[in-house]
Protein backbone atom coordinates (compact mmCIF):
# COMPACT_ATOMS: atom_id res chain seq x y z
CA UNK A 1 0.00 0.00 0.00
CA UNK A 2 2.02 3.01 -0.99
CA UNK A 3 1.64 5.90 -3.09
CA UNK A 4 3.60 8.93 -4.18
CA UNK A 5 3.45 10.49 -0.70
CA UNK A 6 4.81 6.79 0.64
CA UNK A 7 3.80 4.01 2.61
CA UNK A 8 0.73 4.43 4.60
CA UNK A 9 -0.22 1.75 7.47
CA UNK A 10 -3.18 2.59 9.72
CA UNK A 11 -1.51 0.21 12.34
CA UNK A 12 -3.80 1.21 15.35
CA UNK A 13 -7.27 1.11 13.36
CA UNK A 14 -9.60 -1.00 15.42
CA UNK A 15 -10.90 -2.70 12.65
CA UNK A 16 -7.39 -3.52 10.54
CA UNK A 17 -4.83 -2.41 12.52
CA UNK A 18 -2.49 -5.11 13.60
CA UNK A 19 -0.72 -3.15 16.38
CA UNK A 20 -4.04 -2.72 18.18
CA UNK A 21 -4.20 -5.39 21.12
CA UNK A 22 -8.39 -5.17 21.49
CA UNK A 23 -8.85 -4.87 17.55
CA UNK A 24 -10.86 -7.01 15.07
CA UNK A 25 -7.04 -7.93 12.83
CA UNK A 26 -9.50 -8.26 9.79
CA UNK A 27 -7.60 -8.33 6.45
CA UNK A 28 -9.21 -6.94 3.51
CA UNK A 29 -7.91 -8.27 -0.21
CA UNK A 30 -9.47 -6.35 -4.17
CA UNK A 31 -11.04 -9.14 -6.42
CA UNK A 32 -13.32 -8.98 -9.04
CA UNK A 33 -13.99 -4.89 -8.31
CA UNK A 34 -14.61 -5.45 -4.97
CA UNK A 35 -12.69 -5.10 -1.15
CA UNK A 36 -13.29 -8.41 0.37
CA UNK A 37 -12.83 -9.36 4.09
CA UNK A 38 -13.85 -12.42 6.29
CA UNK A 39 -15.06 -11.64 10.01
CA UNK A 40 -15.95 -14.21 12.81
CA UNK A 41 -17.13 -12.20 16.19
CA UNK A 42 -16.54 -13.43 19.18
CA UNK A 43 -18.08 -14.10 22.71
CA UNK A 44 -16.28 -10.24 23.16
CA UNK A 45 -18.32 -8.77 19.92
CA UNK A 46 -21.77 -9.15 21.51
CA UNK A 47 -24.47 -6.78 22.28
CA UNK A 48 -27.68 -9.00 23.75
CA UNK A 49 -26.62 -12.51 24.64
CA UNK A 50 -25.36 -15.11 21.43
CA UNK A 51 -25.70 -11.80 19.32
CA UNK A 52 -23.46 -9.97 17.83
CA UNK A 53 -23.36 -5.69 18.83
CA UNK A 54 -24.66 -3.78 15.95
CA UNK A 55 -21.72 -1.50 16.16
CA UNK A 56 -19.25 -3.90 15.30
CA UNK A 57 -21.08 -5.08 12.07
CA UNK A 58 -20.93 -1.15 11.42
CA UNK A 59 -17.13 -0.88 12.07
CA UNK A 60 -16.68 -3.95 9.32
CA UNK A 61 -18.63 -2.87 7.28
CA UNK A 62 -17.44 0.58 6.98
CA UNK A 63 -13.80 -0.52 6.63
CA UNK A 64 -14.59 -3.10 3.98
CA UNK A 65 -15.96 -0.50 2.34
CA UNK A 66 -12.90 2.31 3.16
CA UNK A 67 -10.53 -0.60 2.39
CA UNK A 68 -11.71 -0.29 -1.10
CA UNK A 69 -10.47 3.20 -1.73
CA UNK A 70 -7.15 2.40 0.17
CA UNK A 71 -6.01 -0.09 -1.28
CA UNK A 72 -5.71 1.76 -4.25
CA UNK A 73 -4.10 4.06 -2.44
CA UNK A 74 -6.72 7.07 -1.87
CA UNK A 75 -7.18 7.99 1.58
CA UNK A 76 -11.06 8.53 2.84
CA UNK A 77 -13.05 9.65 5.54
CA UNK A 78 -16.65 8.46 5.75
CA UNK A 79 -19.30 11.10 5.54
CA UNK A 80 -22.08 9.89 5.74
CA UNK A 81 -23.48 5.79 6.43
CA UNK A 82 -26.47 4.20 6.90
CA UNK A 83 -26.55 0.77 7.88
CA UNK A 84 -29.79 -2.03 8.04
CA UNK A 85 -29.43 -5.01 9.86
CA UNK A 86 -31.52 -7.63 8.40
CA UNK A 87 -30.70 -11.12 10.57
CA UNK A 88 -29.08 -11.26 13.56
CA UNK A 89 -25.30 -11.97 13.81
CA UNK A 90 -23.84 -14.74 16.22
CA UNK A 91 -20.92 -15.16 18.33
CA UNK A 92 -18.58 -17.64 15.97
CA UNK A 93 -20.39 -17.40 12.84
CA UNK A 94 -18.01 -16.38 9.72
CA UNK A 95 -19.44 -13.51 7.87
CA UNK A 96 -17.88 -12.65 4.55
CA UNK A 97 -17.90 -8.85 3.51
CA UNK A 98 -17.83 -7.41 0.66
CA UNK A 99 -17.66 -3.46 -0.68
CA UNK A 100 -17.97 -2.13 -4.31
CA UNK A 101 -18.41 1.37 -5.37
CA UNK A 102 -21.62 2.22 -6.39
CA UNK A 103 -21.05 5.79 -7.93
CA UNK A 104 -18.27 8.79 -8.15
CA UNK A 105 -18.80 12.41 -8.14
CA UNK A 106 -15.77 14.73 -7.71
CA UNK A 107 -13.99 14.11 -4.49
CA UNK A 108 -17.11 11.83 -2.84
CA UNK A 109 -17.26 8.54 -3.12
CA UNK A 110 -20.64 6.15 -2.70
CA UNK A 111 -19.96 2.74 -1.36
CA UNK A 112 -22.29 -0.06 -0.81
CA UNK A 113 -21.28 -2.96 1.78
CA UNK A 114 -22.64 -6.61 2.66
CA UNK A 115 -21.92 -9.28 4.99
CA UNK A 116 -23.12 -12.68 4.42
CA UNK A 117 -23.13 -15.41 6.32
CA UNK A 118 -20.07 -17.35 5.02
CA UNK A 119 -22.35 -21.09 5.98
CA UNK A 120 -25.45 -20.29 3.57
CA UNK A 121 -25.04 -16.69 2.16
CA UNK A 122 -27.84 -14.61 4.51
CA UNK A 123 -27.87 -11.48 4.20
CA UNK A 124 -27.19 -9.84 7.43
CA UNK A 125 -26.71 -6.34 6.84
CA UNK A 126 -26.26 -4.13 4.28
CA UNK A 127 -24.53 -0.46 4.23
CA UNK A 128 -24.41 2.59 1.63
CA UNK A 129 -22.17 5.36 2.61
CA UNK A 130 -20.27 8.18 1.32
CA UNK A 131 -16.55 8.78 1.16
CA UNK A 132 -14.46 11.85 1.16
CA UNK A 133 -10.98 11.46 -0.27
CA UNK A 134 -8.81 13.53 0.91
CA UNK A 135 -6.69 14.19 -2.02
CA UNK A 136 -8.19 14.63 -5.68
CA UNK A 137 -4.64 13.42 -7.16
CA UNK A 138 -4.92 10.40 -5.29
CA UNK A 139 -8.72 9.60 -6.73
CA UNK A 140 -6.94 9.99 -10.10
CA UNK A 141 -6.02 6.68 -10.10
CA UNK A 142 -9.22 5.19 -8.76
CA UNK A 143 -11.40 3.35 -11.35
CA UNK A 144 -15.06 5.02 -11.82
CA UNK A 145 -17.87 3.04 -12.01
CA UNK A 146 -18.52 -0.13 -10.15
Amino acid sequence: MSSSSGPRVANRCFVCGPDNPIGLHLTFRLEDGACLSEFTPGENHQGYPGVIHGGMLYSALDDVMANWLYLRGARAYTARCEIRYRQPAREGEKLLLEGRQTGRKRKLVEMEGTARRASDGTLVATATATFVVVDEQELAGVVGGG
